[in-house]
């Protein structure tokens, strides 16, 4: 799958020099930067190999513990990350320290570009526009994605004083500098900013689009941020722009996929294909997630389980009627905790054949057609334009279900209420959990609707990370439960108030060493 562009992604990783201080994450400056061309080849390199989905899903009520001496953890990460405590080990692919490292670098490439834009490019040409504005979307992606793992959610309440994350715009030159982490108010508002420049200049003139922020991808990434940061008009207005006057069109074919069986890989290799229409962008990156969601007996002690998958997520009943109509099927059997379904890639880089060793890679689909239709119908419901919101839902169950289900606003009213779905408790488990934000949600129609909408998109994206960032935008409780023999619930272990801090995860510890200040605990 395009193993040029990880190939690239990978001797660039090895090509940038980086110093011992946290955000010094320099390029190397062996590299000259004399051609339009060669500034295209860096920002290649300013899209992150790696991803936090795995360790999101882990957070999030994705997960339970199955009881069983055969499942045991991948490493200490897993465990510590179940168990929201501060993680500190730093050899996982998919743990803190990576992220924040392979961000971080990221956005020092970015900011390598940019510096360098002015000496190499006319200004005003089209190719320093869409350089520009390619790497103002990179390094805006990245810092989104830090303040996701990192922060807590965007609220008018709060932002003035939780605190944000170092957002740096010009390359680091010198080791030893001072940085401070400014409020989240600040972060979302320079993000704005970055976001908004690269969208005016953001061009489609790739060779490979899908795996650069072209203008759909570009247009789906300011929707979901402006959907996190309570702009909802600023939602509605970029995920329109980005699906066009037919979004149907753009939707993922989910029944030819079906029909493609979870068995071998057929699947997970037509899932991340840079010809489908839904997949705006395309992310090689160095990670096990294909492992920890595919046909693996590893890692099966903390696991999406069948007791959430029948009661809230794949298996669950909705407004759209029995799950058994949506165009997936699951993969199950008793060798695993784990119910999933067959949408991750799991590719792997061999250095040493022989050997049998190399390095795992997963290609990630951080923006699609399908989910940037769900973010227009939260913004829609948010908006309280319902009727709107409704038809949104309508055409992703277009696609999505094989009946092509009509929901109307008193169907939903009627199974995101006490008498079909009550409010979930631990050991009697709905998909309907409590909001609690600081903004108003009216009852009656508005609490309904969002539920329905977190509903099909914790389904619609599963094992992709998004469900803890709605997690942490609603306020929604969550808990930890041991199960025995999969399917029975033995004892609940702990639960994840409304703004508990431990939804920040913490900085990894030699960035706070060096200095940061850490999250907040209790």
């Amino acid at each position: 799958m395009k193993s040029k562009y990880i190939t690239l992604a990978l001797a660039a990783l090895l090509s940038l020099a980086s110093c011992d201080d946290f955000l010094d994450k320099v390029p190397d400056n062996r590299m000259e930067l004399k051609k339009t061309d060669d500034l295209k080849n860096l920002l290649v390199n300013a899209y992150p190999l790696f991803s936090p989905a795995y360790i999101f899903e882990l957070y999030s009520d994705n997960a339970d513990e199955s009881i069983n001496t055969a499942w045991t953890e991948s490493d200490r990460m897993q465990t510590q990350a179940y168990k929201w405590q501060d993680i500190t080990e730093k050899g996982s692919n998919e743990g803190p320290s990576v992220i924040w490292d392979g961000h971080y670098q990221a956005i020092a490439t970015a900011n390598q570009a940019l510096q360098a834009l002015d000496e190499v490019c006319s200004e005003g040409s089209d190719e320093y526009a869409a350089i520009k504005g390619e790497a103002l979307l990179c390094r805006a992606y990245s810092m989104f994605i830090l303040a996701n793992t990192f922060c807590m959610a965007y609220d008018e309440a709060t932002a003035e004083s939780n605190l944000g994350l170092p957002y740096p715009t010009e390359p680091e030159g010198k080791v030893g500098v001072t940085y401070q982490r400014g409020t989240l108010a600040e972060l979302y508002k320079t993000l704005e900013e970055d976001i908004l420049e690269g969208l005016k200049l953001v061009s489609n003139d790739y060779d490979h689009p899908k795996f650069h922020f072209n203008m759909q991808a570009a247009q789906a990434f300011a929707a979901r941020f402006f959907l996190y940061y309570h702009k909802y008009d600023e939602a509605v207005k970029y995920a329109s722009l980005a699906l066009g006057d037919s979004p149907a069109t753009f939707l993922r074919d989910w029944a030819s996929w079906e029909k493609l069986g979870p068995n071998y890989n057929h699947q997970p290799n037509a899932f991340i294909r840079s010809e489908v229409k839904a997949n705006f962008l395309l992310q090689p990156t160095i990670s096990e997630l294909g492992v920890y969601f595919g046909p693996y007996i590893y890692a099966q002690k903390y696991t999406h389980s069948i007791v959430i998958a029948s009661t809230e997520t794949l298996l669950s009943k909705g407004p759209w009627g029995d799950s058994k109509g949506f165009n997936y099927s699951i993969f199950r059997n008793d060798s695993f905790s784990n119910v999933f379904l067959r949408k991750t890639a799991y590719l792997f880089e061999y250095s040493d054949l022989q050997a049998g060793i190399g390095t795992p890679h997963s290609v990630m689909v951080p923006f699609t057609a399908d989910e940037t239709l769900l973010v227009r119908a939260e913004a829609y419901a948010m908006l309280k334009k319902y009727d709107e919101a409704i038809n949104d839902l309508n055409t992703e169950l277009s696609v999505f279900h094989s009946l092509q289900p009509e929901i109307d606003l008193d169907v939903v009213k009627q199974v995101y209420s006490d008498e079909f779905y009550p409010y979930y408790q631990p050991k009697v488990p709905t998909p309907r959990k409590k909001l609690n934000t600081s903004f108003e949600i009216e009852q009656t129609t508005q609490e309904p609707l969002l539920q329905c909408i977190l509903h099909l998109r914790r389904i619609l994206t599963i094992h992709e990370g998004l469900r803890l960032q709605d997690i942490k935008r609603y306020g929604i409780k969550i808990y930890r439960r041991q199960l025995v023999k999969t399917s029975t619930i033995d004892q609940i272990t702990d639960s994840m108030d409304v703004n508990d801090p431990r939804l920040a995860i913490q900085l990894p510890p030699d960035v706070i060493t060096a200095g940061l200040t850490a999250n907040p605990r209790n």
